[in-house]
């Protein structure tokens, strides 16, 4: 199993469904809150659609218009600061987590065949 692992999750309004996040290991983050310097990762991470969203990178421009920089070290400061964490058991080396296994392949034949052929 994955070590637990911490998101840190900021929304810049509570009607937004803009979620900016870092993922942090939460030993290394009490110590930052301590005034410890600690963070080897600079990686944010945003979705437009809520917790449900997929994560992809923002863009330097989103990330001017929200944190009023793009400097990767101010952004990460702000998120851990201003956001609320959210702890985790890990995560899915796949991205998919676990699916139920009565969904199929999860592979979607898109070649027009309609029902023939199944």
């Amino acid at each position: 199993m994955a070590p637990a692992l911490t998101k840190v999750i900021y929304k810049p309004d509570s009607q937004s469904t803009d979620e900016f996040m870092v993922i942090v290991n939460p030993e290394e983050l009490k110590k930052w809150k301590n005034g410890a310097d600690v963070v080897d990762s600079f990686t944010v991470f945003h979705t437009g659609q809520g917790s449900q969203g997929l994560l992809r990178q923002p863009s330097k421009q989103q990330l001017d218009t929200v944190f009023g920089t793009h400097k990767d070290v101010d952004v990460v400061k702000i998120i851990l600061e201003k956001g609320r964490e959210q702890s985790s058991e890990g995560i899915s080396p796949s991205g998919q987590g676990s699916l139920n296994i009565t969904r199929g392949s999860g592979s979607v034949d898109t070649r027009g065949k309609g029902t023939t052929g199944v």
